[in-house]
């Protein structure tokens, strides 16, 4: 069906949204990874090209 998401890009969703809570508290309690924002946006590429390819 048009314009819904299948259960993996929603939990694929979810997983990123945490990610970037993740990363932003360790940044803020620890100091800046870069390894641990190139993780995330690669991250948020995988769940946005999921996104795009199910519609």
């Amino acid at each position: 069906m048009p314009g819904s998401t299948n259960g993996s890009t929603k939990a694929m969703g979810a997983m990123t949204v945490g990610g970037l809570v993740v990363v932003t508290a360790y940044t803020v309690a620890l100091g800046g990874n870069g390894w641990l924002w190139f993780g995330w946006v690669v991250l948020m590429l995988l769940t946005l090209a999921m996104a795009v390819t199910q519609s």
